[in-house]
């Protein structure tokens, strides 16, 4: 088979990703720090990230169903897997028969599996504020989780990112738990939780978005690490006249004689028509470089005047901060990353 190469390219920073792993691990304490590898790693590869964490020490990782969960075997030696969304009706085959354990969120999945899980250990989701995933505090305390061998007792921050009073009585909720509800081990924090204070780490940790560069709270502010660089490959420069307009809807006209490159990047890819007008750019040869006009399906503009000789087949940096670009186009950074498209090649450096 021919090998095409992309237009557009994904370069990750191994390193900044194991770094922010270590250090999340180590505002965790003495609990196990695990990693959140569902929508495909965040957009970057859960495989991939799972191996890099491995051989950096991690051991517990969470996906959200079961087609995830297949997508990681064989799971490397000694690695623990969690399915977050539990185990639904057909559901049963997978998590019955992957080497995963489900996180049971119902009356209902506790019910299923009793009758099937042939008293394998599973984990517990417990709401405890969200009103999301989980069992209510009344049904996990009132016997329901009787007998079952409980790996891991889960509950989920709804506002751990704000300085809200919701975190302090979420916790005091969950220690009733830990203390009424036997299990292996007990966790609370994701990656902003783990910024609360120890207070909130008990056993195990599960960082998701710090992993991969997003500042979860300003307590992380210069230790969490950029780890996605999207490029895309210029398709032409062309020579945009002074007063003439550049795109759909002609939102930018050349305030004098200017080149244009034209790159192979747009919506379909992830990269939103909310980035224009913010002052979104990209990089080239360490010119900065303005983004212009609409975005488009597949095409985006920069301003190249003063760029020098850019040409096609160059390859431009987009600015993509995940808190900078999250504060200036209005995306949360989760959306900035796992909306980051297949038409991108991964490439780990």
């Amino acid at each position: 088979m021919i090998a095409i190469p992309s237009p557009l390219r994904l370069r990750l920073d191994s390193d900044a990703l194991v770094a922010n792993w270590r250090w999340l691990a180590a505002q965790s304490g003495s609990a196990a720090c695990g990693a959140a590898i569902k929508a495909n790693g965040y957009g970057l590869g859960a495989r991939d990230v799972m191996l890099r964490l491995v051989a950096a020490g991690c051991r517990d990782f969470f996906v959200a169903n079961w087609i995830e969960a297949a997508s990681l075997m064989p799971l490397p030696a000694g690695v623990s897997l969690s399915v977050l969304h539990g185990a639904g009706a057909s559901d049963m085959i997978a998590a019955r028969t992957l080497p995963a354990r489900p996180v049971l969120n119902s009356m209902e999945q506790v019910a299923r599996w009793r009758e099937a899980g042939e008293g394998r250990p599973c984990d517990v989701m417990v709401d405890t504020g969200m009103n999301r995933l989980g069992l209510r505090i009344d049904e996990a305390m009132g016997g329901a989780l009787d007998g079952l061998s409980i790996e891991t007792l889960l509950s989920h921050l709804a506002s751990a990112d704000e300085d809200s009073a919701q975190n302090a009585q979420q916790l005091a909720a969950f220690r009733s738990l830990c203390h009424s509800v036997p299990a292996r081990r007990y966790s609370l924090a994701n990656s902003a939780a783990i910024c609360l204070g120890p207070d909130y780490a008990f056993d195990l940790t599960r960082p998701g978005i710090a992993l991969y560069g997003g500042m979860p709270r300003e307590e992380a502010t210069g230790h969490i690490r950029q780890v996605v660089y999207p490029e895309a490959r210029v398709l032409q420069v062309r020579t945009v006249r002074e007063g003439e307009a550049v795109g759909y809807g002609a939102s930018w006209t050349a305030p004098r004689d200017s080149r244009v490159a034209i790159a192979n990047m747009g919506y379909a890819d992830g990269f939103l028509r909310c980035h224009a007008g913010t002052g979104a750019g990209a990089t080239w040869q360490s010119h900065a470089l303005r983004l212009i006009g609409r975005v488009s399906m597949d095409l985006i503009a920069f301003d190249v005047s003063d760029a020098g000789p850019v040409g096609e087949g160059d390859w431009l940096a987009l600015d993509y901060d995940l808190p900078q670009v999250s504060t200036a186009s209005g995306l949360s950074q989760y959306e900035l990353l796992t909306g980051l498209g297949a038409r991108f090649e991964r490439r780990w450096m």
